[in-house]
């Protein structure tokens, strides 16, 4: 059985944004499986937002709801992005013997 410590922030949020997290011994459960998958997604969705966000910079047309369309979707993905890292950095905490000898 997992300790608290080595709790998995998941990738998404439950009722009230609240963080939802996964407590198993199996990384390769189906929810495992399905919060890695849907990280990758959010990430490939980040890099894709950044690419079109570089473009809409250099393009001196892109009009100012474009920007704030963009912006938005930006805010949102850096908020997956920010959620993801918390999660691996507690993960790399929870596994580094080094951080537990403190």
């Amino acid at each position: 059985m997992t300790t608290p410590n080595e709790l998995r922030l998941l990738p998404w949020s439950g009722p009230g944004d609240k963080p939802c997290y996964l407590s198993t011994d199996d990384p390769d459960s189906y929810m495992s499986r399905l919060a890695d998958n849907i990280e990758a997604i959010q990430l490939s969705t980040a890099s894709a937002l950044l690419e079109e966000g570089t473009e809409a910079l250099d393009d001196r047309h892109t009009s100012l709801d474009e920007m704030r369309c963009l912006v938005k979707e930006l805010t949102g993905a850096l908020r997956d992005i920010f959620r993801i890292a918390t999660s691996r950095g507690h993960l790399l905490t929870a596994s580094d013997p080094r951080e537990s000898a403190y």
